[in-house]
């Protein structure tokens, strides 16, 4: 609302003397909140073309054609449209996501899903938007779903439609790292659906799938698959942080 913003705006210099504004990964002073500072704003990989058509991966080869496609999408072509990236993830952006998501730093979703907008110009009013659910017992331990915090903002942001009870996790599934993709598809079986409430809300739209990081892959997919079995259109995944094993360990 216009109110809300007008107080926000008149209260931020007493905010900012009382909380005077610092970088969020180094604690240096910085102009205003909601920011990094200089330094820390270059230590950010953003993604950025070329990349496959399919699923937006950045290509280390400058040199590839326009409508190449990565090896993974060649592999498994993926049942989504498509993955909208804020960063890649690198130590930069992990420390943001491990302050968001277990440090209670929520003041930093907006400046996380600006970053993720920026990669969002087609989202309107048209595309509805749907964050990747917790299970209620992690959702009480922590007090929030990250998610949902960043679809929120997104929402308020590119002006989509959002849902934020569209997904529900049946079942609390254990930690994904480390484990095979059958292993990983057989701890997500069944493991996350779209309410049959949910289901006229979901039916023909065009959904956003919004997470903070997107890893193997394997939750997404699980969430795609249950928003398709609803009647949900295009699917495409919007995240703030994509983990991509070649960047991670510096393969070329």
């Amino acid at each position: 609302m216009a109110w809300a913003q007008t107080i926000s705006e008149s209260l931020a210099p007493l905010v900012n003397l009382v909380y005077p504004p610092r970088c969020p990964l180094c604690g240096g002073a910085i102009a205003q909140q909601n920011g990094l500072c200089g330094p820390c704003w270059g230590n950010l990989q953003i993604p950025a073309e070329p990349w496959c058509s399919t699923c937006q991966r950045p290509f280390i080869n400058e040199s590839m054609e326009e409508g190449a496609m990565c090896a993974p999408c060649l592999q498994n072509p993926p049942r989504h449209g498509g993955i909208a990236a804020g960063t890649i993830y690198n130590d930069a952006s992990r420390k943001l996501v491990l302050s968001f998501k277990h440090g209670g730093r929520i003041a930093l979703a907006p400046m996380l899903a600006r970053l993720m907008a920026g990669k969002l110009s087609y989202a309107d009013e048209n595309w509805l938007l749907v964050p990747v659910p917790l299970h209620r017992w992690r959702l009480w331990g922590r007090g929030y779903n990250q998610a949902g915090l960043l679809a929120q903002q997104l929402a308020a942001l590119t002006g989509a439609g959002l849902e934020l009870q569209a997904l529900r996790r049946n079942k609390k599934t254990p930690p994904l790292a480390g484990l095979g993709r059958h292993a990983r598809a057989r701890a997500l079986a069944n493991a996350i659906s779209v309410p049959p409430k949910m289901a006229s809300r979901v039916a023909g739209k065009n959904v956003i799938l919004v997470d903070d990081v997107l890893t193997s892959g394997a939750t997404s997919d699980s969430c795609v698959r249950a928003l398709q079995a609803a009647g949900a259109d295009e699917i495409r995944i919007a995240c703030f942080a994509r983990v991509l094993d070649e960047v991670l360990t510096g393969a070329g």
